[in-house]
């Protein structure tokens, strides 16, 4: 399946409602999960992102609807990367001509 990394990063509302937050991760990724999805890890930072988060998904569109969905409770905001494993990369690298 697809890597996705997640760097979250909490809105205003979110810092706002920080005690409940542990709760939401909770239902959050029971609601991956729901979807096809699995987390890998969730990671509290500090500095620039609040979380790093690490997923797996069946799709681009799967890994995309659980995002939006996250961003529209209004608590975080994220910026994904889509991770390669590096036999892939190598792979993908073999092919340049």
């Amino acid at each position: 399946m697809p890597v996705y990394v997640v760097l979250l990063k909490f809105t205003d509302q979110g810092i706002r409602d920080i005690k409940n937050i542990p709760d939401g991760i909770q239902g959050s990724a029971q609601a991956f999960e729901a979807m096809g999805g699995k987390m890998l890890g969730l990671y509290s930072t500090m500095g620039e992102y609040d979380f790093v988060g690490i997923g797996e998904a069946p799709s681009d569109e799967v890994a995309l609807t659980y995002l939006l969905g996250l961003g529209a409770a209004g608590n975080v905001r994220t910026t994904t990367l889509k991770a390669f494993p590096v036999e892939q990369f190598t792979e993908m690298v073999k092919k340049i001509t």
